[in-house]
């Protein structure tokens, strides 16, 4: 069964019951989540149930092995994660026989972040665990929990591979929730082609979060990356220690901060029963060599000045991992899922001051373990903070940030004192979009697009859960899709959330789990329908490979290393390159294999968990990208060459004039250069070569051709018909993510004016995992109603000549070069002309 309901509506109720029950009458319960948090804050609510015969315990990267044995053979509810689940509890199933054999529930909750090639991986994981369940005689229900999703039933039913019946409705009480829909202002700053720029999103929420803390406002705010969210918190607490300074707090120069940042506004006075404090903007601000460089996001750093690139017979966005992203993000601006193990750590609430920000002065630490003083009962925020000037330097620990990477026991009082008070603002990534309980909450801001409505709806939930009035603000970055968003609420508001797209079929993702089924037990062909259609066939290709052996009884694996290591389950196949730090012999972590060249290239940028290293070996031979720390005042950009060949059209029809098909592509990619540019400006500092072996990748994509005669009469009226085409493509990649369940950078892009096989102007998106993952076919079911949302975007955008919130891509192998939007206009007019639309 699968429970799809909204944000604090029961569900955790609805599995709880049966699964306690199931333990009283001597069974035992597997919980599955896909991260840590959920895991941590679901085992306090068990055990605040005080029920002696439950023994709930959580087996994941943080438990000490000397509590593994005992868990083994004691725990009857286990809570864990796919991960753990993959590489140790399925592998070792004897040594948990005794906890199989009387298994009776399987909770998989949260499963709508089971999506794309991640998606698919836990899909083959759950097939090995009903296996491992019918050897010790065992048939546990599975119960699946949700955000609301479109076709619930079809997608858990594609999950775990089982008939499901599905609960939709929700009678839950809610208080009403004002959205707000943030697109931050213009600035003077031009980036390239002289496009104009705007104020970043995580600067906006910086502001935002500041003023709703110094209302008395308890707030969480949702930014996209690891960096973004350290960047918020620190620019929040810096504004608060100069709010703190400037009305009488410690003596001497501000903490940091710029103070007062052009085009925001302050949220409404005492809209939450409190009478405020003075905003930033009423404030005095620090003095010029006092305060800090106005905090930047990935939007800005990645924007370069104007320059001229060399063009080339194609044009691409190519997929590949965002220059701030560390190793253990699933993608640039999403958290990953969970983490088989913690790194170091900073300290509960402490910020870590990104490279590029230059505070005048020291940033005072939080401590989230320390009470902050707490409002008196029925007095508002400005009388909490008056009485003793010694509160004021108390204000900047008020903020703290919160994500992965952190110590387990520094996350778990960073949510005990957000759900307690004694932090009224929390940056986060999406780390906490899932059902961590932090009840109390005012309001919630999410800087960026969630990549999901799913998600939105997730993230702005977070907020009013103990059913009163909640505020949500949606801040849009400088991208397509945002900008797209906040001019066409209609696109949000009353339409049905998005259908959760995954392919366990994937030949990449289902072979390496079907040798870790063969090691776990042998295969044989009664195993066969729990894996697929495609299982015999895969078979087949890993006996060829040597990977298994063919034996009456079955296949066998006969290898000496582990099985599992062949699948990662978050990246995109391949061994990982391990990044090492060469001064110490540390490990820092791990990047898959298909992004190391774009991410840990020979002398690129590379940040993990806050701080800066600059490549000085990428080895692929020994899987091993040797680094140093350092702090260069610029970040680095790939540039590569790619091809494409189409190797199967496996669906097409008419659209328009022109045709659309969707089929099996061959992506030929090879980074050749990278570039240098300033972080502060934009400013490209050189273009080094690189000397680096192609990569194809064998996908899936979606792709549209128009006939010569349309085109002939486009660039009749003057059309760049190259440049269209490419303007066309990143667009068409920026709103994908409307109709899929995907991120921009899963996904690419090659566009060209004549391609070889089609012998036509083709415009190619295509899935940046090997063996696809389900976004191109979802994007040729909804073509229609993507390419007019693509049109409209472009033709709403107010620049003149093209700009990062319509045709230009920050990860534009080509500079974003040529370029044409009246052309790429014209072309979907023609493209979608007497086609109807459901937009």
């Amino acid at each position: 069964m699968i429970i799809s309901t909204g944000t604090a509506s029961g569900k955790s109720l609805a599995y709880l019951t049966p699964a306690v029950a199931s333990c009283l009458d001597g069974g035992t319960v597997l919980y599955l989540t896909p991260t840590k948090a959920l895991a941590a804050d679901q085992l306090r609510s068990l055990r605040e149930l005080r029920i002696t015969q439950l023994r709930a315990a959580c087996f994941d990267g943080d438990t000490p092995f000397e509590e593994r044995t005992w868990i083994r053979q004691h725990a009857n509810y286990v809570l864990t994660n796919p991960d753990m689940l993959h590489r140790s509890i399925l592998p070792r199933h004897a040594q948990w026989s005794s906890f199989f054999r009387r298994l009776r529930m399987v909770v998989v909750d949260e499963c709508h972040g089971y999506r794309g090639v991640f998606g698919s991986h836990v899909a083959q994981i759950l097939r090995r665990l009903r296996r491992i369940c019918a050897r010790y005689n065992s048939q546990p229900v599975f119960l699946l929990a949700s955000a609301t999703a479109s076709e619930p039933g079809a997608f858990a039913m594609r999950l775990t591979g089982l008939e499901m019946a599905e609960v939709t409705s929700d009678g839950s009480p809610k208080g009403a929730t004002t959205i707000a829909l943030w697109e931050p202002p213009l600035t003077e700053l031009r980036g390239e082609r002289g496009a104009p720029v705007r104020r970043t999103a995580t600067a906006e929420a910086a502001d935002l979060l500041t003023d709703l803390v110094l209302a008395n406002v308890r707030t969480l705010a949702f930014v996209r990356s690891r960096r973004g969210a350290e960047t918020v918190a620190l620019a929040a607490r810096a504004k608060l220690a100069d709010v703190a300074f400037s009305l009488g707090g410690t003596p001497g120069a501000p903490t940091g901060g710029s103070g007062t940042q052009s085009g925001t506004s302050a949220p409404t006075a005492g809209a939450f029963g409190t009478p405020p404090l003075p905003t930033v903007q009423d404030l005095p601000t620090a003095a010029p060599d006092q305060g800090a460089a106005a905090p930047t996001d990935r939007n800005a750093l990645s924007r370069p000045a104007d320059h001229d690139a060399p063009s080339a017979p194609t044009h691409r966005g190519t997929p590949s991992q965002s220059p701030d992203q560390g190793a253990a993000s699933q993608s640039p601006d999403r958290e990953a899922p969970t983490l088989d193990h913690d790194g170091p750590s900073q300290p509960p609430g402490r910020s870590i001051t990104p490279p590029f920000l230059d505070h005048g002065g020291d940033v005072p630490s939080a401590s989230a373990d320390r009470e902050a003083p707490s409002p008196p009962p029925d007095q508002g925020a400005l009388s909490w903070a008056l009485p003793d000037s010694a509160d004021w330097a108390d204000l900047p620990d008020r903020i703290a940030a919160y994500r992965a990477g952190y110590l387990a026991e520094d996350r778990r009082l960073l949510e005990k004192a957000l759900r307690s008070g004694s932090i009224m603002g929390l940056a986060t990534t999406n780390a906490l979009e899932l059902g961590v309980d932090v009840s109390g909450l005012d309001a919630v801001l999410i800087a960026g697009w969630p990549g999901t409505r799913a998600s939105l709806w997730q993230q702005a939930g977070r907020a009013g859960r103990d059913g009163q009035e909640a505020l949500a603000v949606l801040i849009a970055r400088d991208d397509p899709l945002d900008t797209y968003l906040v001019h066409h609420p209609q696109a949000l508001f009353g339409q049905p959330v998005e259908a959760i797209v995954l392919d366990p079929d994937n030949p990449y993702v289902l072979g390496p789990h079907l040798c870790a089924a063969a090691a776990e037990i042998p295969l044989t062909d009664a195993d066969l329908p729990v894996f697929g259609p495609t299982a015999p066939n895969v078979l087949a290709d890993l006996v060829t490979q040597g990977l298994l052996r063919k034996r009456p009884a079955g296949w066998f694996w006969t290898r000496r290393e582990r099985a599992t290591d062949l699948a990662d389950i978050r990246g995109g196949g391949g061994a990982p390159i391990q990044v090492v730090e060469s001064a110490t012999g540390r490990l820092l972590g791990s990047v898959d294999e298909p992004s190391a060249h774009t991410t840990v290239h020979t002398g690129a940028v590379y940040l993990h968990q806050g701080e800066t290293y600059l490549v000085e070996l990428l080895d692929l031979e020994a899987g091993v990208a040797l680094v140093g720390s350092s702090q260069p005042d610029y970040t680095t950009f790939a540039r590569d060459i790619t091809d494409i060949s189409v190797l199967a059209s496996l669906r097409s029809h008419d659209l328009g004039p022109g045709s659309l098909h969707f089929g099996e592509v061959e992506v030929t990619r090879q980074v050749v250069s990278y570039l240098k540019r300033r972080l502060q400006s934009g400013e490209m500092l050189g273009d080094e070569p690189l000397d680096l072996p192609p990569r194809t990748l064998r996908t899936r994509a979606v792709w549209w051709t128009l006939p010569a005669s349309e085109v002939a009469a486009l660039a009749e009226e003057g059309f760049d018909l190259g440049g269209a085409a490419h303007a066309a493509e990143h667009a068409a990649i920026g709103l994908l993510p409307l109709f899929a369940t995907c991120d921009r950078w899963d996904i690419g892009g090659v566009s060209t004016e004549l391609h070889a096989d089609t012998g036509l102007l083709t415009v190619f998106v295509y899935d940046g995992h090997e063996g696809g993952a389900g976004f191109a076919e979802r994007g040729y079911a909804r073509a229609t109603d993507w390419l007019t949302a693509t049109r409209e975007a472009i033709a709403s955008c107010e620049c003149e000549r093209g700009c990062p919130s319509c045709i230009q891509s920050p990860k534009c192998g080509n500079g974003n070069e040529p370029l044409d939007k009246r052309g790429a206009i014209h072309l979907l007019d023609t493209l979608l002309r007497s086609t109807p639309t459901s937009v």
